[in-house]
């Protein structure tokens, strides 16, 4: 080049250079998206049919959870956290989008269909990971048989379907992966690694266990726990089941045939485990202890790594579980409190005192709001529940005063119908809309928590029944 040419170039170089620096120096700030610094980490652990009182710190006469019970000690313990549905996948999918099942349309597990659809879901990991944050999903995903990565997540780690306890296959970041060994075990450890590796961004770590779903089949070191633990199922009155007479309808047996269509899958075996209800009880604990295990781990790593108070922790699960009450033994997908009601912890010592108690009726659909609030994201979508974060601060904060929970037909358990349901703080109305009104039922929670006295046919409370049925349709109502 002619050095004639250079001052001139020089000068047009250091002109653009300055043009550049002064663009940069008047670009406005996102006001909506707090600086990095400012969020926390997000750690949601779920378990999979978990009651509520399968936990040290909510009462359990035998169970020890105590890596779990910190979360509750030193943030919030969440008395009465229900789920919208009592089965898996719908759960699942309320908890990610903030939606009701009717509206993000995973209405059950069988239904074809399903992994298409919740590939197109805007979770609220997508859209943190859309706002800044890094995201990680580990474990159980269960919308359908499809085992591959969803939008929204940086790092992968799942099977398909409920996959297995033991020595199971993995999509792991794309590749398949054959493990040997304990499925916790391999949940805990990724998640943990997750959280020890460099993040130059706050993250959202999902991590989503198989723990404690049927076979219930517990790690070698922890099979003989719990031993001595004598379950004994609750009795069943008369009352309760004359009650409840769409328990009572004889169905013809099941045809395979009329199967067609949908995605059921086979289960895995006991490996020859006991099969009365106290060999799966004591079997449901030992589970327990391999997440509890976990739990601790995780809170090992969050503070070797400087984030522990810098990072929101909550501790949840799907649907709860019947374990004898109303004469069903290792069930759920029922409108009753044990299938609804689910254990719910949180800390994060920025927004939550220690040793908290929240007794206001907060529901899974409530999830996704809260933790983009807590993230300071603003939702790119409507969603249907609401951010408890007033409630974290003010455990008397106002709140709702009734909630909708719904449920739809599986072909593979024709006997439970399809069902819709409205609680109150001090009543229960259901109805199966699939049969007759005949078959509602109406409990006092005050006077009969273990709802054993269906009331809808007793002349004292037709008043409460026809309010609670516009109770039920003013809820359809507002959800759409």
């Amino acid at each position: 080049m002619p050095s004639s040419h250079r001052p001139t170039l020089l000068r047009i170089s250091a002109r653009a250079l300055a043009v550049f620096i002064l663009a940069l120096i008047c670009l406005p700030l996102r006001a909506a998206d707090p600086a990095p610094a400012s969020r926390p980490n997000i750690v949601f652990i779920i378990t999979d049919d978990q009651r509520w009182d399968y936990l040290g710190c909510t009462g359990h006469p035998v169970l020890k959870t105590p890596n779990i019970d910190r979360i509750a000690k030193e943030g919030a313990k969440f008395t009465n956290f229900f789920v919208c549905t009592p089965l898996c996948s719908p759960s699942r999918a309320t908890y990610l989008t903030g939606l009701y099942p009717h509206t993000h349309h995973v209405i059950n597990n069988d239904k074809l269909g399903l992994d298409g659809l919740s590939h197109t879901l805007m979770t609220f990991p997508r859209q943190l990971r859309e706002a800044g944050y890094e995201t990680a999903f580990i474990g159980k995903w269960h919308m359908g048989l499809d085992d591959s990565r969803r939008p929204g997540f940086d790092k992968w780690f799942s099977f398909k379907g409920q996959g297995v306890y033991i020595d199971g296959v993995v999509n792991d970041n794309g590749l398949e992966r054959q493990l040997d060994g304990y499925m916790t075990d391999h949940l805990n450890a990724q998640a943990i690694a997750f959280i020890k590796q460099p993040h130059t961004k706050p993250f959202c770590l999902y991590l989503a266990h198989k723990a404690v779903h049927n076979p219930y089949l517990p790690s070698p070191k922890y099979q003989d726990l719990y031993a001595d633990y004598d379950f004994k199922v609750p009795p069943t009155s008369p009352d309760d089941l004359a009650g409840k007479p769409v328990m009572q309808r004889h169905l013809p047996p099941l045809n395979v045939l009329d199967l067609e269509g949908i995605s059921a899958e086979p289960g895995e075996p006991r490996r020859g485990r006991g099969h009365t209800p106290a060999d799966i009880v004591r079997d449901q604990l030992r589970c327990l202890a391999s997440v509890d295990e976990g739990v601790g781990q995780i809170f090992a790593a969050l503070q070797q790594t400087g984030e522990l108070d810098n990072t929101v922790i909550v501790y949840t699960s799907d649907n709860g579980y019947l374990m004898g009450e109303h004469g069903k033994v290792d069930d759920k997908r029922w409108p009753y409190e044990e299938a609804l009601r689910v254990p719910m912890l949180v800390r994060y010592p920025k927004k939550v005192a220690a040793g908290t108690i929240i007794d206001s009726m907060v529901l899974n659909v409530d999830m996704a709001p809260t933790l983009l609030d807590l993230a300071g994201v603003k939702s790119m979508v409507p969603m249907q529940g609401h951010s408890f974060v007033p409630l974290l601060g003010d455990p008397k904060a106002p709140w709702r005063d009734k909630f909708l929970a719904e449920y739809y037909l599986e072909k593979v358990v024709p006997s439970v119908p399809a069902w819709e349901a409205v609680r109150t703080n001090r009543w229960k109305y259901i109805h199966y809309y699939q049969e007759s009104d005949s078959m509602d039922e109406l409990y006092d929670l005050q006077s009969d928590p273990k709802e054993i006295k269906n009331l809808a046919n007793e002349a004292s409370a037709q008043s409460t029944l026809t309010e609670m049925r516009k109770d039920l349709s003013d809820l359809l109502k507002e959800t759409k």
